[in-house]
């Protein structure tokens, strides 16, 4: 393990994005421990700060399911994510405004992560072209076009702490062609949506002086084509963002075909500015995310999970609506610390769960958050360890 060292010093080195100059204090990454590519860092705001790597429970419309913003913040939540398409429907942007922002509308101290609407062009399958996205509304079935400035103006509305621009992400398997346009677009896109936040971003801070600064991401595709990971990466930090994203991986491609491609995307990436893979949380990939050098991930797989009964322990996934556990009184995981492991048994959370009971949704949550974030404090102990080859093979013999 190399000694902790600023990231400071190699700012100059890299290319200096046009909301850098005169505003220094938007968003700053400060690296404190190495181990190979794996790093432990601090992400410092305007509103605060949080440690990498680090975890963003996914709030879909501003909660995470069944919880409310006092339980992540016992849980020691230091950010959360939320998503720009289904706020955009319902309750809509301009609501989201009136009542204060995101974090005023929560009751939420913590930082913010939006989403762009890039998701919902890979689950939703809209109509793409050159300019955006036309959209069917889920909720109405009103037709409706995303652009990246308009994804860029929504964000601003909502203001989040950070707001990613909007891409293309292609699922895999997909043709060589699908990806070189999917690429080619997401670059431009991450252009316009640059521009269209140095504006709205302006705007923001005009309106609300007293309110923290609003940050960008970029985003990386290409498939698990690492020379166009490599050249996409190399165009989205050409633009200059505050932090980059790698998108499209765990979207049906094999984990020995995503690290690489992962890999490869990490390698181009600035060394003092956070890096953030998209949609991933299963504990071997997190675990290998960190080992290439990302900072940030987010996943609903933890909460979604818990929702259908299934508990993320140290010994793998436990089922709870297995017959076995009717009478257990043991917690749901012995070697977790979390308030639900010390107060309830797994069979009275089984009874609660085959009952329909919503305690039981909640507690098992609270728990699965729990466990994920204690997998990331471990990650983090260990690259400042240099221990992570250990850690990698531990997990890996319980979860690969």
């Amino acid at each position: 393990m190399t000694e902790p060292r600023s990231a400071g010093a190699d700012a100059l080195a890299q290319p200096q994005s046009p909301l850098a100059v005169g505003d220094e204090t938007r968003l700053r990454f400060e690296v404190d421990a190495e181990s190979g590519a794996a790093r432990t860092g601090t992400v410092h705001t305007q509103r605060g700060s949080f440690a990498t790597p680090v975890f963003m429970p996914v709030g879909t419309r501003a909660a995470v399911k069944h919880l409310a913003a006092d339980d992540l913040e016992d849980l020691g939540s230091e950010i959360m994510l939320a998503n720009t398409y289904h706020l955009m429907m319902r309750p809509g942007h301009d609501v989201v405004a009136g009542l204060g922002g995101l974090h005023e509308m929560m009751g939420w101290s913590g930082h913010v992560l939006t989403d762009s609407g890039g998701y919902q062009i890979f689950s939703l399958k809209p109509k793409l072209d050159d300019d955006g996205a036309t959209f069917k509304s889920t909720y109405d079935g009103t037709v409706y076009k995303l652009t990246p400035e308009l994804a860029a103006e929504v964000q601003c509305a909502l203001a989040p702490d950070i707001q990613m621009v909007l891409d293309v992400c292609p699922s895999l398997p997909s043709s060589p062609e699908k990806l070189r346009w999917a690429v080619d677009t997401t670059a431009s896109w991450a252009a316009r949506a640059r521009a269209a936040f140095a504006t709205e971003s302006k705007r923001y801070s005009d309106t609300y002086p007293d309110r923290p600064a609003l940050s960008q991401f970029g985003i990386v595709q290409g498939g698990i084509d690492e020379a166009l990971r490599r050249e996409s990466a190399e165009r989205t930090v050409e633009i200059g963002f505050e932090g980059y994203a790698i998108g499209g991986l765990s979207v049906g491609e094999d984990k020995t075909e995503m690290y690489p491609a992962l890999a490869a995307t990490t390698s181009v990436l600035p060394e003092d500015q956070p890096r953030y893979l998209m949609g991933v949380s299963d504990p071997v990939s997190l675990v290998e995310g960190v080992a290439s050098g990302v900072d940030m991930f987010d996943c609903v797989l933890p909460t979604r999970n818990a929702r259908h009964g299934t508990v993320l322990t140290s010994a793998g996934k436990l089922s709870l609506r297995r017959l076995e556990f009717r009478d257990d009184r043991g917690p749901l995981d012995p070697a977790c610390s979390c308030s639900v492991c010390a107060r309830y048994g797994r069979g009275y959370l089984r009874h609660l769960m085959l009952t329909k009971e919503p305690t039981a949704q909640r507690l098992i949550t609270i728990h699965n958050l729990a466990w994920t974030f204690d997998l990331v404090d471990r990650i983090r102990d260990a690259v400042r360890r240099g221990t992570l080859d250990d850690l990698r093979r531990e997990t890996n013999e319980v979860w690969g």
